[in-house]
């Protein structure tokens, strides 16, 4: 509902989503406390690997499917899950299969960015509920259809930014809330990770056991390289969305969440590759600038690739700026702040501190995240989730918005409301993409 799509952050409350209305038809597939889950992970070369042990961590939760189209990969994922769990595990090539499967309840979704909203669109349509790993969107389009396919099919859909399940961060967002670090008028992201030469490995033939028409997907088909799979598919605007698109997703998320504000709508980005002279198409460092007149607020958000310095002490993280102090967020899992002008040292706090003290302040980190839309799958309460599929689309389309400013040159004008760019044709084309056949994502109607 575009409509109500600036007041959602600001109705939302720490510890969930809060503003998002649960459809009056409730599914049939209703859990009780003590019914068994299955689930099916799709993509488990690298983060599916943690999708795996955060399901299987959860009560009376079964991985009963583990899907990617590199059979090399998944059949030695299966392998490993035996000998952990001393159980077998389905082994899928095709994840339409696992859509088909009548017996999966809910489908965790770690393939590249390129396939997480047809995916999760998919899930919806099957009547399962999904988690997709960040970025929930390839593109500002695609992000808004698998809201609306949420939203049409009564299905629960978390992010994986599990930052939102961490009680510190929760605790630092309510610090924010009642005013201790002043009024908070920026957000500044930070992406210091070391990303090194790629190099140029050219194009090969297609390793045996990869469908590569599966793993390419709804995208382009390019030549096959292994330069893209099975990681460095980050760096290829076809797969990919730079870092800002790919760790940056918890500053994003976190830069709105704690400024309490939706999409900008003027942006500028300026960046470039320096380091590097490999296949790279995206910038090894960009500075993008999100501005909010009506809110008087900004965000400034920084990826650098390489050795560098830090900032309060952070490489990857956040910081806050009010009249009366600064927030900084270091990671996932805790913060610390400084009020005055002489910096003194305020309120702090972390996940293992909480832990440690014997407060039951909940779980943060994976496992917390996945408890959380557990438990709102077995309510089938939306209201109940960390990270909702309303958050997912916002927190990437704000990277999105940052790379179309740099791929365009130009200081761009967004209206939040229409999700399209102010007279500037040239930056709407890159809202969305031309889908390949069977493939493609659905207008929701």
């Amino acid at each position: 509902m575009k409509s109500s799509r600036r007041e959602f952050l600001k109705k939302s409350t720490v510890t969930g989503a809060g503003a998002i209305i649960a459809p009056t038809v409730i599914s049939s597939n209703v859990f009780g406390a003590n019914d068994r889950i299955n689930a099916a992970v799709l993509g488990v070369n690298g983060r599916g690997k943690s999708h795996i042990s955060g399901l299987m961590n959860q009560k009376n939760v079964q991985v009963a499917i583990l899907c990617d189209p590199d059979l090399n990969i998944a059949n030695k994922r299966a392998g490993e899950f035996k000998e952990k769990y001393g159980k077998t595990v389905i082994v899928e090539q095709d994840l339409r299969n696992v859509m088909d499967n009548k017996d999966i309840d809910v489908v965790s979704i770690a393939t590249p960015n390129h396939w997480h909203s047809l995916s999760v669109i998919w899930a919806c349509q099957a009547g399962k509920d999904a988690y997709v790993e960040k970025p929930g969107s390839h593109n500002i389009w695609e992000g808004r259809k698998m809201v609306e396919a949420a939203e049409k099919y009564d299905r629960i859909v978390q992010h994986g930014v599990q930052l939102r399940s961490s009680p510190a961060v929760q605790e630092a967002i309510q610090l924010m809330r009642d005013g201790y670090i002043g009024r908070v008028y920026m957000a500044r992201g930070l992406v210091f990770r070391e990303r090194g030469d790629i190099g140029n490995k050219g194009f090969s033939p297609v390793p045996e056991g990869i469908n590569y028409d599966l793993w390419t997907g709804p995208a382009p088909k390019r030549p096959f390289t292994e330069n893209l799979v099975h990681y460095n598919w980050h760096w290829h605007w076809d797969y990919g969305n730079g870092d800002v698109g790919n760790q940056g997703i918890h500053e994003t998320d976190l830069c709105m969440w704690g400024l309490d504000v939706g999409l900008p709508t003027k942006i500028t980005s300026m960046g470039g590759k320096f380091l590097w002279d490999d296949c790279k198409e995206v910038p090894e460092v960009l500075t993008s600038v999100y501005h909010y007149p009506e809110e008087n607020k900004i965000i400034q958000f920084e990826v650098r690739p390489w050795h560098t310095n830090t900032e309060e002490g952070v490489t990857v993280g956040n910081i806050f700026y009010g009249d009366k102090g600064i927030l900084v967020v270091d990671g996932y899992s805790e913060y610390k702040t400084y009020l005055g002008k002489d910096r003194e040292p305020g309120k702090s706090g972390s996940d293992g501190a909480m832990q440690a003290s014997g407060i039951d302040r909940g779980a943060g980190g994976t496992d917390g995240h996945f408890a959380n839309f557990i438990a709102a799958v077995r309510a089938h309460d939306k209201t109940l989730l960390n990270g909702p599929v309303e958050t997912a689309h916002l927190s990437s389309a704000l990277a999105h918005l940052g790379n179309i400013a740099y791929r365009t040159g130009k200081v761009l004008t967004f209206n939040p409301d229409s999700e399209r760019f102010v007279n500037d044709p040239e930056a709407d084309l890159m809202l969305t993409r031309n889908y390949r056949n069977s493939y493609v994502v659905p207008k929701i109607v």
